[in-house]
């Protein structure tokens, strides 16, 4: 059985993944640690866990991982950053939910994130956790960054396009909408209530710190740089992603040529579903699950695809896509404890 330990197990994210991790038929969930909530009942957080039993402990990576094969840190950024060391390393494996090791430049996390990055020396060791697409070396790997919601959805959307260079590098628009638990459970007035239901709207415009990591992921597929427009929005339900990818192509291709190429790329994936042609991916048939769903379009008129993304934030977006890193880095089946069907209705 494979010990796990998860830090910042009060927010959302550190709530999922205790919640996948605990019916894992591969996995003892050893350690939830918190630096707000020392000796409490875990049920006192979230009272779904009422049957459980699990108590938090104070944050202590060191004791971590002494005590465990895996450490997923679902914590702010700098957190890691600031803690994970080659020492660490030497004995346990790790997941970092967080943002501090997904951009393999420190300098441009330091811009984007206005945070002094305290890992340089480990930050070459991390291998970037979108799974279907680096498999092979987070098998490998001793320290795995866990993409963020937004670029899951935008980069899986984006790749096979990239890939095959039939995108231009400097025509790339996502829009994307977000349910609200991808703010965090922090205490915020414009995540209450009254302010988000009801209501509609784009934020960090041209600013947001997913912005650098949609960039780096597409410009590996590229092998150039790419840069890209990326929108977020703010939708008044608690959970999903919706991302609609406009890109101009490098040559005409009809909406069944789209379709065979990612057919290639992604039929035989195990939680990407692409859809037949003509249909759009929706997030309620996504919800509560690890799947992401893809719709291909091709716009003749315009000379551009159009490719719709969705998937659950806190699941594919987050915690249901490290525990699907773990897997593949125990060498488990990679759907073993996130195989669930979406939650409906």
């Amino acid at each position: 059985m494979i010990k796990a330990a998860v830090i910042g197990a009060t927010g959302y994210v550190g709530g999922e993944l205790a919640r996948l991790l605990l019916y894992h038929d591969g996995v003892t969930l050893t350690t939830l640690m918190s630096r707000s909530g020392e000796g409490k009942p875990y049920r006192e957080r979230f009272r779904n866990f009422w049957h459980t039993g699990l108590t938090l402990t104070e944050t202590n990576f060191d004791r971590a991982a002494e005590e465990n094969d895996v450490i997923f840190v679902a914590a702010p950024h700098g957190v890691a950053s600031a803690n994970i060391t080659g020492d660490i390393l030497k004995k346990t494996r790790v997941i970092d939910m967080g943002a501090d090791f997904r951009l393999s430049n420190a300098d441009i996390y330091e811009k984007w994130y206005n945070t002094r990055h305290e890992g340089r020396k480990t930050l070459p060791e991390a291998v970037y956790g979108l799974t279907e697409l680096w498999r092979g070396r987070i098998a490998a790997a001793r320290l795995v960054a866990n993409p963020g919601c937004y670029t899951t959805a935008a980069i899986t959307a984006l790749w096979p396009l990239f890939k095959e260079r039939l995108a231009l590098p400097g025509s790339v628009i996502v829009d994307a909408i977000s349910g609200v638990s991808g703010s965090g459970r922090d205490v915020r007035e414009t995540n209450l209530f009254c302010e988000v239901n009801e209501s509609l709207k784009a934020y960090g415009v041209g600013i947001h710190r997913h912005t650098p990591e949609i960039e780096e992921g597409l410009s590996r597929a590229l092998g150039a740089d790419v840069a890209v427009t990326f929108t977020p929005h703010l939708a008044p339900v608690s959970r999903g992603i919706l991302a609609t990818c406009y890109v101009s192509l490098a040559e005409p291709a009809g909406a069944d040529e789209l379709w065979r190429l990612y057919s290639e790329y992604y039929g035989a994936e195990r939680f990407i579903r692409l859809l037949p042609p003509g249909n759009s991916p929706q997030t309620r048939w996504v919800r509560g699950s690890n799947y992401l769903d893809i719709g291909v379009f091709a716009d003749e008129r315009t000379g551009r695809a159009v490719i719709v993304a969705a998937l659950d934030n806190m699941v594919k977006g987050a915690a249901g896509q490290a525990v699907q890193n773990m897997n593949v880095m125990f060498g488990l089946p990679e759907d073993a404890g996130i195989g669930q069907l979406a939650v409906y209705p």
